[in-house]
């Protein structure tokens, strides 16, 4: 009976520790949370802005531009995926992970081959494990990216895409025809919705120019739009990695709050629920040791009075 109340205080001081370690990270968490989404905030205008001078600029140009070219044959399709460096963010990868699975049994059924770069220890982890090859993998920024890091998986998907299956980067790598993206949209603090989404080739809409419809800027281009194409659209996709990261970053941190305020809650009710056990056994050890006494202060009289 002593060794089960003892193991019992044990598996409570256990769960309390545990429940320190998910309180803080549910407060670390709600902290970022706030900074992650103004910096989405932030970053809005700035590609409201370039998708504006793009369209302007799709209007006026040929539209000859690799990225906004389909390819007549695509054989290599390469996804980008999007995830944590850590855990403790409940379905958060998975369901990232999950929507990447559907991509890549699309992207087969259409005779192409999926080639992934992956951001995030996770990602890269669950790739490694099931022995798939892995492009190009960055990780260490998941939860606070910067523009340097979209610049970094920009300059190795772009070449790959001008490149094109049928032809090899300098280091001897094939090329891609798509480029697919995998991440999370935030929504709220509650629903995080995994997005795939293609950046290129470009699709670009044209738009009649209605009396309702607003009016596009009236830009003087200089120089020639083909060279202003060349110039922005490289930009366009970065800022679209760029937002993709500061939305799967604001959803990470949002995830992480509520699996560690889920778990810091569950750890209540362990705690509850162990140290209620505890008091019982206490309860019953006292009980058998007064039975005990009781019995043996019994006995004794009894031999006592047989004496006599």
């Amino acid at each position: 009976m002593a060794a089960q109340v003892r193991v019992l205080r044990q598996r409570v001081k256990a769960v309390q520790s545990t429940q320190k370690t998910t309180k803080a990270m549910e407060m670390i968490a709600t902290s970022r949370i706030a900074k992650a989404q103004a910096k989405v905030l932030a970053a809005a205008p700035y590609s409201a802005q370039i998708t504006e001078v793009l369209t302007a600029l799709a209007t006026a140009s040929t539209l000859d531009h690799p990225l906004l070219t389909e390819r007549p044959n695509p054989k290599r399709a390469g996804i980008l995926v999007i995830t944590s460096d850590r855990g403790l963010c409940g379905g958060f990868n998975a369901n990232v992970l999950k929507a990447t699975e559907e991509l890549t049994a699309l992207v087969r059924s259409q005779g192409k081959e999926p080639v992934y770069f992956v951001i995030g220890r996770k990602g890269v982890g669950y790739f490694s494990f099931r022995q798939r090859a892995i492009e190009h993998s960055w990780t260490g920024f998941s939860e606070k990216p910067t523009y340097d890091d979209a610049v970094a998986a920009c300059e190795s998907l772009l070449p790959a895409f001008v490149a094109g299956s049928d032809g090899q980067l300098d280091d001897g790598t094939q090329g891609i025809d798509e480029i697919h993206l995998v991440s999370t949209h935030f929504e709220s603090m509650i629903t995080q919705t995994p997005t795939v989404r293609r950046v290129a080739p470009m699709q670009v809409e044209y738009v009649e120019q209605t009396p309702d419809a607003p009016l596009l800027p009236a830009y003087e281009f200089e120089p020639e739009p083909g060279a202003l194409l060349d110039a922005l659209l490289p930009k366009y996709v970065t800022t679209r990695i760029f937002a993709a990261l500061l939305d799967s970053a604001a959803s990470e941190s949002a995830a992480r709050r509520a699996a560690c305020k889920a778990a810091t809650d569950n750890a209540n009710d362990i705690i509850k629920i162990l140290s209620r056990q505890a008091n019982q056994a206490r309860q019953a050890q006292i009980t058998q040791e007064l039975s005990e006494i009781v019995g043996g202060a019994a006995a004794l009289a009894a031999a006592g009075s047989e004496e006599d």
